[in-house]
Formats: structure tokens, sequence, C-alpha cells
């Protein structure tokens, strides 16, 4: 039976207004206008719903507890969702009810088991579920990806990662208690987690991680700084460090046989990216740079994501991507607890990133934020 191809736009609702939807999320539509339309804002800020609707031109607007109304009114075939973490399965949850299409914010949720019951939801009302890994569609990690699979770098040994900054105290979210999915880890460490997952095309089966966190008084129910050593099959290690507490940092290298791989800015949105390559040839070290210019990561998803609608194709990454990273959190977590090595069941992926999700578009400039606050004095 030959699957059906919708060549309509994709209406899409977005739910959560805070800084990452108003700096990143509303400006991609105009990049995405080939296949994705904007109509619906939802927000538990009523004055907030009117200033941006009035900047982008969207007709329809709901309050958080208005949310079902919005769905059963079918005005949208689709939903972002940009809430904190702790919300994304409730929302989930109601809008797979309404046959609505899903592109979830990461971490997917706080918990493994709510993971599963948004994807047990997903199935059951037939929608199609997406993570938003906007650096699976992102030219510089590609490239990476692209060399490991080639065997540039030989056999693939390790790999290194910091992400860091300074994060603003007031009224964060991202400061909210561990356990309802605030911190480093979850907010950060998952770009990490993913980056060696998709660099080695692999899952870790063992991991240990230490935590540390000053007198500072921002860091009084989540922890400062989290380090964890994964363990993938073959031997391979992979180690990172992350901080809502230091200077900026944003990078990653993996370490071969005969070569290696830097990228500077591995996980910005608002920021070019340098590309370092040290390969062995023959006697000599070749050393290469390469720069991306800052390009709009989230038009890409959106692009990406209403083709699958349009065409019924599944996407990648789907909610299997998005558990699977919440589960090596959870375990590093309970090492953490535990002060011991924790085991894991890998999960099983017929899917990974590749060059034909490339998508290139021009990066969008500097928003203000209305009713909402950047992580930080130097990040929007």
């Amino acid at each position: 039976m030959e699957k059906k191809t919708s060549t309509k736009k994709v209406r899409y609702g977005v739910v959560g207004l805070g800084s990452i939807a108003q700096s990143a999320v509303l400006p991609a539509f105009k990049n995405a206008s080939m296949n994705s339309e904007l109509t619906t804002l939802i927000s538990e800020d009523k004055q907030k719903l009117k200033v941006l609707a009035k900047k982008y031109k969207v007709h329809n607007t709901y309050l958080y507890d208005e949310m079902e109304l919005c769905f059963q009114n079918k005005e949208i075939d689709a939903l972002y969702i940009a809430t904190p973490n702790d919300h994304h399965r409730e929302i989930v949850e109601l809008a797979a009810k309404y046959k609505i299409n899903i592109l979830c914010e990461k971490p997917m949720a706080v918990t493994h088991s709510d993971c599963l019951y948004m994807d047990q939801a997903a199935k059951k009302n037939g929608i199609k579920m997406m993570v938003a890994y906007r650096l699976h569609f992102e030219a510089a990690n590609l490239e990476a990806i692209k060399m490991c699979r080639r065997g540039d770098l030989g056999e693939l040994k390790f790999f290194n990662s910091t992400f860091s900054y300074q994060v603003k105290d007031k009224k964060n979210i991202r400061l909210q208690p561990t356990s309802v999915g605030g911190g480093a880890l979850y907010d950060i460490g998952i770009y990490c987690i993913n980056a060696a997952r998709y660099l080695f095309k692999a899952e870790p089966i063992e991991v240990v991680a230490f935590s540390a966190t000053s007198d500072d008084p921002r860091f009084i129910n989540t922890e400062e700084i989290t380090s964890a050593v994964l363990r993938f099959p073959d031997e391979k290690l992979a180690a990172f460090t992350v901080s809502f507490g230091a200077f900026d940092s944003s990078d990653y290298e993996i370490i071969g046989t005969k070569g290696r791989i830097r990228l500077e800015n591995a996980y910005e949105y608002a920021a070019p990216m340098e590309l370092r390559t040290f390969l062995k040839s023959k006697d000599d070290m070749k050393k290469t740079t390469k720069k991306f210019k800052k390009r709009d990561q989230f038009s890409a998803e959106l692009l990406y994501f209403s083709d699958c609608i349009q065409k019924n194709r599944d996407p990648e990454p789907s909610s299997i991507e998005g558990m699977a990273d919440v589960k090596i959190i959870e375990a590093i977590l309970t090492s953490i607890h535990t002060n011991a090595p924790i085991s894991l069941e890998p999960v099983q992926k017929n899917k990974h990133p590749t060059q034909k999700q490339k998508f290139v578009r021009p990066g969008v400039r500097k928003r203000k934020l209305y009713h909402a606050h950047s992580p930080t004095k130097t990040h929007n």
C-alpha cells in the first residue's frame, strides 16, 4: 500500500514561550516557511501571548489551562514543546489523544519511565514524534560523524568533552531540583552524551560519575559540576564534564588510532563552529581547519519534521533517541548517589544521523526576550 503524501504546510503550535522559544524556535519559522507555518501560541502568561502573537502575526493564542480546547479546535497539525522538562509527558499524552504530531525539546522527559509512556501514547494514536536534537541536522557535527564513519581517524578510541557557562540565578528553571529535570546534566550534559553516541555509533554499557558543588547559593537544589565516564563496547570510553558555574566552554574531541578531531563551539546555535582535524599521513601529520558559519539549526528541525509528516516517514531522531539519553542520565545520577559504576542495557537503534539530514539556513539575528531570561549573560 502506497504511503499518503501531503503538500499542505504543516501548521504548528508552540507551547512554552521562554528563552529558547523566543530566541530560536519562533524566528525559525521564517526560514522553514517552505513547509511549516506557525499558527498558534500557548503560554501561562497572557501578556506574553499578546506581545508575541502581534510580533509573529499569530492569530490563535491559548493559556495553559485552555490547551485541550486548542487541540479540540483542530487548528494545528504539530506541536513544538518548549516547556520545562517535567511538563513534557502530560502535554505529549494530551496532544497525542487528539492526533497532533509532536516535536519535543530535549531531554524528552525527566525519567525513562515517562519517556516510555510518551512513546506509547504516540504509537497508540498513530502520530509522529521527534525529539529536538538540532545537531543531527548541523553541518559541522555531521562532518565529524562522516569522518568517523569513513575511518579517517582509524579505530575510534576515546571521546572528551566540556560544556559549561555561568548560569543566571534570576527566576531560572535550570536551577530547579535535579528530581524535576533541573541542573547541568539534564540541560547541557545531554549534548555530550548524545555526541559520544552518534560519533561512536554505539550505546554505552556502563557509566561512572561524580558531582561537586560549592557553597554558591545558586546550587542549593542541584549539582554545580558533573563529570562522567561512559564505557562503550570494544573498550571505547567517553568522558565529559558539565557545569553551570564555570567559564564558557562547548567543545569535544574524538581520538582514534590514526588521528583526532576537535570541534569548538560544538553544541552552540548562536555562534560559528570550527572543526580541527589532525590526521597521520605516512611520516607526517596533516592538520586542517574548517570553519562553519552560524546557521539556523531550528528551522532545519522544522523543515525535516514537516517533511516526515507530509511524506509519512518515521523521523530520526525519534523517541528512541530521547529515551536512550534519559536512561543514561538516570544511570549517571544513580552512580553519583551510590558512588559506584552502573551497568546499562543498551537501547536498540536502527537509525543514526547522516549527511542526508544536513539543512543549511542563515542564522537568525539576536532577539530581545519578553518576560523571559536568557540562561547566561553571554548567551541568548
